[in-house]
């Protein structure tokens, strides 16, 4: 089901004024941009069940100091998809995701961590389970890839969200990897949103039960709408985010806001879920302009 008129309007407009702003900004937008990578890894590793904080897959990043009690091989997962999110970043925009780059992007993410299965898709006799869901089979997955990936390239006609939603969607339902499936197929979201002169965005482990919910619609109904959802909002978040701090805007927290202006404070997270107002997360911290005026 497509994303609907209004949420294409909003991001229309979002996008037109983003475009304006960030002319002239450009070493802004990267410190944004790397200033929302831990955020980006704590959330893809915490979905596939790592156990690090955020605070400390941010002291990993920035090469603090970290208590020796810590998981090494998360320790190595957050550093690796670091790496992969800022090869994408980096990544010329011309450049269409094809099988090569999807199996450089996971060698970069298993490298050091698992070297037998580093940069491959999964051989004979190599199945994965993801619930009672049980992915295709090994000898299917070229064939399969390439038809995705063919599929998103030459639809012209589709809105490109719901191109998105529905390449990740048979991504994750094709799962081609033994290991790292889900961190590099919500890589390739953000790299196919760069491609579209669009900021990443980031999928929350708060709202994983939604992210799973969109697989079974897909996988029971052909629905695609449950994560064409979860992709406008995190853009529509995304946009809201990159605009306040382009426009110079004083950043406060939704809470203090709430007080300051005499609002219902739960009213008003409902609103910032739901991206009606323009209002974004920072560190799971909901914040907004203080000069935003509500209607």
């Amino acid at each position: 089901m497509p994303v609907t008129k209004p949420i294409k309007t909003r991001i229309k407009t979002l996008r037109k004024e983003f475009n304006t702003l960030k002319k002239g900004k450009e070493s802004l937008l990267s410190l944004i941009d790397e200033a929302e990578i831990p955020e980006n890894v704590y959330n893809s590793n915490a979905i596939e069940n790592s156990t690090l904080t955020l605070k400390e897959t941010e002291k990993i990043l920035l090469e603090m100091e970290v208590s020796k009690d810590l998981n090494i091989r998360e320790v190595f997962e957050a550093k690796n998809l670091a790496r992969v999110i800022g090869f994408i970043k980096e990544k010329p925009k011309t450049q269409t995701i094809n099988e090569e780059t999807i199996l450089l992007l996971h060698k970069i993410l298993l490298t050091g961590i698992d070297d037998n299965i580093a940069g491959r898709f999964r051989k004979k006799r190599e199945y994965v389970r993801v619930g009672s869901y049980i992915a295709l089979a090994p000898e299917k997955i070229d064939k399969q890839i390439d038809a995705i990936l063919s599929e998103y390239e030459n639809n012209f006609e589709a809105y490109f969200l719901d191109k998105i939603a529905k390449f990740h969607l048979d991504f994750e339902n094709i799962h081609p990897f033994c290991d790292g499936n889900g961190r590099i197929g919500r890589v390739l979201i953000c790299h196919q949103l760069f491609q579209l002169g669009f900021p990443p965005i980031i999928i929350r482990d708060k709202e994983k039960d939604k992210y799973y919910q969109a697989f079974a619609d897909y996988r029971e109904k052909k629905n695609t709408k449950t994560m064409e959802k979860i992709i406008a909002l995190a853009l529509i978040e995304s946009l809201h985010k990159r605009n306040a701090y382009l426009k110079a805007d004083k950043i406060t927290p939704l809470a203090d806001y709430a007080r300051k202006n005499k609002k219902f404070a739960p009213a008003l997270f409902n609103a910032a879920k739901r991206q009606n107002i323009p209002a974004f997360r920072e560190k799971g911290v909901w914040k907004i302009a203080e000069k935003f005026k509500m209607q």
